[in-house]
């Protein structure tokens, strides 16, 4: 279930920066997702102590939030830097 959970927090995180950063390009929606996706599951299973099917926490749910939001503002960050 917590697998699950994760996929989907990664996925909204990554969705939401695409629209918050006005991004208008399918490559860069996609790019925002992947990056929230796995920021989310990378961050939330390392604090779920890394299970994949058991319970979830709300300090793993807290981790993946920060997870995605912060792998998504980080590409950002390099990809605006690399581009300018």
């Amino acid at each position: 279930m917590s697998l699950l959970c994760f996929i989907f927090i990664g996925s909204l995180i990554g969705w939401l920066a695409a629209i918050l950063t006005r991004t208008e390009n399918v490559p860069g929606i996609r790019r925002d997702i992947g990056f929230g996706l796995v920021g989310a599951l990378i961050s939330g299973l390392f604090a779920n102590n890394w299970a994949f099917l058991g319970g979830l926490s709300w300090t793993a749910l807290g981790a993946s939030i920060a997870g995605a939001a912060v792998l998504v503002a980080i590409s950002k960050l390099m990809l605006n830097r690399t581009s300018a």
